[in-house]
């Protein structure tokens, strides 16, 4: 068995803004297709050029779209008083991206898509991302690298922008 070590970068905002308000934001620039008919979709293409039209009809304008949101803040609520905090974790991507990474390297589907996670703590609502580029650096490829900081800058942006508060 081989061990790679992987020193992760986790990038993450605090906003003041609502929960609703950050998630919702979040998902403006977000694609939410119908799962189970994109899957059907996948698998009826048959060459590129066909999972490519797949694909942008799935999207959202930051090129990503939701795979699943896990809702582990209703989990938690259901222990104790119901007044737990939010959090929300939705994994989001876009199959051409993490078919550029993983042609060179393979261990790059492991990672994608890729998470972000919204959290109401007591100093504000944390929107957090593990950089794609910090998972396939001990890869050593240049190729996927940059794609990964391209998606890297995508998710962050949109982090930033969620987070982003009001001007007056």
């Amino acid at each position: 068995m081989t061990t790679i070590d992987v020193a992760l970068r986790r990038f993450s905002v605090v906003s003041s803004r609502p929960f609703d308000e950050i998630v919702q934001r979040l998902m403006g620039t977000i694609g939410r297709p119908d799962i189970a008919a994109f899957h059907d979709a996948i698998f009826s293409a048959t060459n590129a050029a066909d999972l490519e039209k797949v694909v942008q009809g799935a999207i959202g304008s930051s090129g990503l779209m939701e795979f699943v949101r896990f809702d582990a803040g209703e989990v938690l609520r259901k222990e104790g008083s119901g007044r737990s905090p939010r959090i929300l974790r939705l994994v989001v991507g876009n199959p051409i991206i993490m078919r550029e990474m993983a042609a060179v390297v393979p261990d790059a589907a492991a990672y994608a898509p890729v998470t972000i996670l919204v959290d109401e703590r007591t100093d504000g609502v944390h929107l957090s991302y593990d950089s794609m580029a910090s998972l396939l650096v001990p890869y050593g490829s240049p190729k996927a690298l940059a794609v990964a900081m391209d998606l890297d800058s995508t998710v962050v942006g949109l982090l930033e922008a969620a987070a982003q508060p009001e001007r007056r």
